[in-house]
């Protein structure tokens, strides 16, 4: 289906020099003089290699149709996640660079959202956000609380990030999977 460059947005799916790409990032730049024109950072959904390419905002470009499909991880090994279908039950084994950054975030039996072109998988999105455990947290520094201050914390998955100063160690938090950033404290 043809769209407008500047009805890109991330997580679409585009062909482009008879390759098919997902759109990582797109911002449209408005020069003082001239023409709008669209920046966008996209992936080869074959090789995986990253570009970066620019449109004028009136060009078109050849979007391809998703359809989207639910499945429950079961385990990683190596760059290859497990999942299967929750309706067939069939088991499909794909690259763990298609979740992105949120592949740390993984946990067994947490249901993901597959999209799928032409029955091949070309991105894998997980829930928007995680309940984790902190395993470390720096101690607050005295009179550190006067200011809404923020202090590093370990998560349980080893990822680093950023805890309000009452949190502790063993305490459950709520995690943003797309910036590992807090949410607030777990309610259970």
């Amino acid at each position: 289906m043809k769209m407008q460059a500047n009805q890109m947005r991330p997580g679409h799916v585009i062909e482009h020099e008879g390759r098919r790409w997902t759109v990582l990032k797109s911002a449209i730049n408005t020069p003082g003089k001239g023409a709008a024109v669209i920046q966008v950072e996209m992936r080869d959904l074959k090789s995986g290699a990253k570009k970066d390419e620019r449109w004028r905002t009136v060009d078109t470009v050849e979007r391809l149709q998703t359809e989207q499909k639910e499945m429950d991880f079961l385990y990683a090994t190596g760059d290859a996640l497990t999942l299967m279908d929750k309706e067939t039950f069939e088991q499909i084994e794909l690259s763990a660079d298609l979740a992105g950054d949120a592949k740390q975030f993984l946990q067994e039996g947490m249901i993901l959202t597959v999209d799928l072109v032409d029955g091949d998988p070309v991105a894998v999105h997980l829930p928007s956000t995680v309940i984790l455990e902190i395993v470390q947290a720096d101690p607050v520094v005295k009179g550190q609380t006067a200011t809404s201050s923020y202090k590093p914390a370990m998560l349980s998955n080893g990822v680093r990030t950023m805890v309000p100063p009452f949190i502790e160690s063993g305490e459950k938090i709520v995690v943003r999977t797309e910036d590992a950033t807090y949410v607030e404290r777990s309610r259970g």
